[in-house]
């Protein structure tokens, strides 16, 4: 339980970190919805700006030493050249990986 509230306050205080910070153009909430259980939590918001994030963690293991929270999700925005970018992801026992086609990917 203790892990639950860290990880939702770790993912909502990203979220507010990433945002730019340019003030000429301010973008109003459309949709932001969140509910969190002692197993788990989702989220999902988007903005006029055309961000959007949404995400799902799950209790794994609990009761047990190894308890975590196992998180899976995706965002997306619009960068200065005019492009959406997505981002899936998930952050479990093995760290955070994300995936998008503007990210480089490891040589194998």
């Amino acid at each position: 339980m203790k892990y639950t509230i860290t990880i939702v306050f770790a993912a909502v205080l990203s979220v507010i970190l990433a945002a730019p910070l340019d003030n000429s153009q301010t973008a109003h909430i459309l949709h932001q919805s969140a509910d969190v259980q002692p197993d788990g939590y989702n989220f999902d918001w988007e903005t006029s700006d055309g961000q959007k994030h949404e995400e799902e963690g799950t209790l794994t293991n609990p009761g047990a030493e190894n308890e975590a929270i196992a998180v899976h999700g995706s965002f997306s925005f619009t960068a200065d050249d005019g492009l959406v970018y997505t981002v899936n992801y998930v952050a479990d026992e093995n760290g955070f990986q994300p995936q998008g086609a503007h990210l480089p990917t490891p040589n194998n």
